[in-house]
């Protein structure tokens, strides 16, 4: 019984000694060659990206809407889900007067990040004649993101008052101007009365 014992025992050892072994052998940091080589592929993917990105603003900045479009369907080839990428796409469809792919564009910015401000402001500016309850649900959802950004407050008022919705814009007016009192002058003659107090 005792021997029974004592070969299991060395059989355990050797077993163990053996599977470190192999194990050292085969263990991530014994093949430091491939986990750099992925680190620096995503490395590489994501300098591309970058380039592209500035590449596509540089276009846009030179009224060139076509490089622009192809830098920002290339980044997209590399990374489907790059807000800035859909954002900037929107932005060339836009100034092209295709509001539809524009919508699209910004559509999909937006499913990647809700709260990407400059998507939400675009398409709501976009569509403030054609759709203003969308442009409306857009800003409100913009000043949600950041309750400090008085100029989506002021946009909202405005649209809000187009629509003959009072309440609604003397609240958002109100927002503004007790975050900066200085935009008073800028609200509307019939709510300076109610948003000053």
């Amino acid at each position: 019984m005792k021997r029974t014992r004592l070969w299991a025992g060395l059989a355990a050892t050797a077993m163990v000694a053996t599977g470190m072994t192999v194990w050292a052998i085969h263990s991530p940091s014994a093949e430091p060659s491939e986990s750099k080589t992925a680190s620096e592929i995503r490395n590489a993917k994501s300098e591309s990206v970058e380039a592209l990105l500035k590449s596509g603003l540089q276009h846009q900045i030179q009224q060139d809407p076509s490089g622009a479009a192809e830098d920002f369907r290339h980044t997209l080839e590399l990374d489907p889900k790059n807000k800035r990428a859909w954002y900037g796409l929107g932005l060339v469809d836009q100034q092209s007067g295709r509001t539809a792919d524009a919508r699209a564009d910004f559509d999909k910015a937006l499913n990647i990040d809700p709260r990407f401000m400059s998507a939400l402001y675009s398409e709501a500016y976009m569509l403030r004649t054609s759709d203003p309850d969308r442009a409306i649900e857009l800003l409100k959802r913009a000043a949600a993101a950041d309750p400090k950004a008085t100029a989506i407050q002021m946009q909202l008022g405005n649209l809000l008052t187009e629509q003959h919705r009072r309440d609604e814009a003397e609240d958002a007016f109100r927002h503004a101007v007790a975050v900066d009192h200085r935009l008073l002058s800028q609200v509307p003659e019939e709510f300076r009365d109610s948003v000053s107090r």
